[in-house]
């Protein structure tokens, strides 16, 4: 009965199983043989905090121990999920193994192709220059490198699939992502039910993270019921459901998260640590790794947070001046000595995006410097937009983000009871703060920053972020 699963040790579950080759039996491929790839061992180099372990000493994790506790989460899914999911497909629906396999592969899988600083690469590097992103670098990897492995895993932990079942790697890339309308329509319609698990509202993803996250850095949630809010998930006919009695448990966990972002992830010295780093990340990036990341995927293979590091390290004596004065500027922030000192910070929600847009950290900037007294006007200073969507603007038409909850009352599913459900957590957040040099002018640019807010109107805003 111990044949073939190997157990590891973690923090937040205890135990997660994984499948290993059957000592001395045939020749197999296992969940083993994509842990062990260069892929994702690569992910032990890539924090999973971004910039947030300069702020919180112990949240030093990477993205390879949230990928392992995704895996384990999807299964939990998976195994919560299977039988209402078998009820409304029917023979259309493959064996319980392998829903269970594709959802663990997906997790293990989801995070692969980020990069230094995770989402901060995206931003500053990957989008900017070549318009993509780490999960669209991650499909190919899991379709061109590791698409020969996932087609021979013929068992999740708990059993060997059907005869002839075999997952496709492109099922894999299809569910880490949000994909356009067209690719929806080439997947099996047991497939696209399945697609919250990853892009929802609380997924296998964000479940893990929250709690992992919050438990690496010491941060106190409130009470987070993994446990009650799986039970209550289930499958219908209209896709992935909450039965009401799972709705207030749910609420708690989408105002933890928001909680997470405000305070965590978003903390002011991460963002002030992330404006340093903006000036030189891009140029830094071109000269250490000077490929396209979309043309080279053998090189992406040497792109990480260490390997960043290390390499700004070796410019300190180098013959290029450019070179050593971005080596002295990393210096600085390696030795957390923080450039951007926090002048004010605001807080704006948005329930109704008719009513009114965010500013751009660009605009705002803008009508800051209208607003300061002539002579500071050309003072050193930047603003910092951090924005998260806490919940779903609109239940109804928002289809990744689509709650339907389960009434037993009527015996329907229907995201109408939403609105109610977090009337009281905001849809939309922007969290404006305005950075210095020094705090020889906090008084002027908070004064300048509130009357700029209080002027806002239409012709202001150039994007929606």
């Amino acid at each position: 009965m111990y044949e073939g699963i190997a157990l590891l040790a973690d923090p937040i579950y205890g135990y997660i199983q994984f499948s290993v080759p059957v000592e001395n039996g045939p020749p197999e491929q296992t969940e083993k043989d994509l842990i062990d790839t260069p892929w994702l061992q690569r992910l032990r180099k890539v924090h999973q905090l971004q910039s947030s372990f300069w702020v919180f000493p112990s949240g030093e994790h990477s993205r390879f121990q949230h990928s392992l506790g995704t895996m384990h989460m999807a299964g939990r899914f998976a195994d919560r999920l299977y039988p209402s999911l078998k009820q409304v497909f029917g023979r259309r629906s493959p064996s319980q193994a392998y829903v269970k396999e594709i959802l663990r592969v997906t997790g293990l899988l989801h995070d692969i192709g980020h990069g230094p600083f995770s989402h901060f690469f995206d931003q500053n590097f990957l989008e900017p220059l070549y318009g993509t992103t780490h999960e669209e670098i991650g499909q190919r990897i899991v379709t061109e490198k590791l698409g020969e492995i996932i087609r021979g895993i013929r068992r999740s932990p708990d059993g060997p699939f059907e005869k002839d079942e075999a997952i496709q790697p492109e099922h894999i890339a299809f569910l880490m992502r949000k994909p356009d309308p067209g690719a929806v329509e080439q997947m099996p319609e047991w497939l696209q039910t399945l697609q919250p698990v990853f892009s929802g509202i609380y997924t296998a993803d964000n479940m893990d993270y929250i709690q992992r996250d919050a438990y690496m850095t010491g941060f106190s949630l409130d009470m987070v019921d993994i446990d009650r809010l799986l039970y209550y998930t289930f499958v219908t006919d209209r896709g992935l459901t909450l039965h009401r009695s799972g709705s207030s448990t749910l609420r708690r966990f989408v105002n933890a998260r928001f909680t997470m972002y405000a305070d965590v992830y978003f903390h002011r010295t991460n963002r002030a640590v992330d404006l340093h780093m903006q000036e030189i990340f891009q140029e830094t990036i071109q000269l250490l790794f000077p490929f396209d990341p979309r043309e080279s995927l053998d090189g992406y293979l040497t792109v990480s947070d260490w390997s960043l590091l290390e390499g700004v390290q070796h410019w300190v004596t180098d013959a290029d001046p450019r070179r050593r004065a971005l080596a002295a500027e990393w210096a600085k922030i390696l030795n957390r000595e923080v450039k951007w000192k926090m002048a004010y910070d605001h807080m704006e929600t948005m329930d109704d995006p008719r009513g009114k847009k965010f500013w751009s950290a660009q605009d705002l900037e803008a009508a800051i410097r209208k607003h300061l007294p002539e002579g500071l006007r050309h003072i050193p200073f930047k603003v910092d937009m951090a924005r998260q969507d806490p919940r779903p603007l609109n239940p109804w038409t928002e289809e990744t983000k689509k709650i339907l909850i389960y009434d037993p009352a009527t015996g329907k599913a229907s995201p109408s009871v939403v609105a109610d459900l977090f009337r009281y957590i905001p849809a939309q957040v922007a969290h404006y703060r305005v950075f210095a040099l020094d705090h020889s002018h906090d008084a002027e640019l908070a004064a300048s920053t509130q009357a700029a807010l209080a002027s806002q109107g239409q012709d202001a805003f150039t994007t929606n972020l």
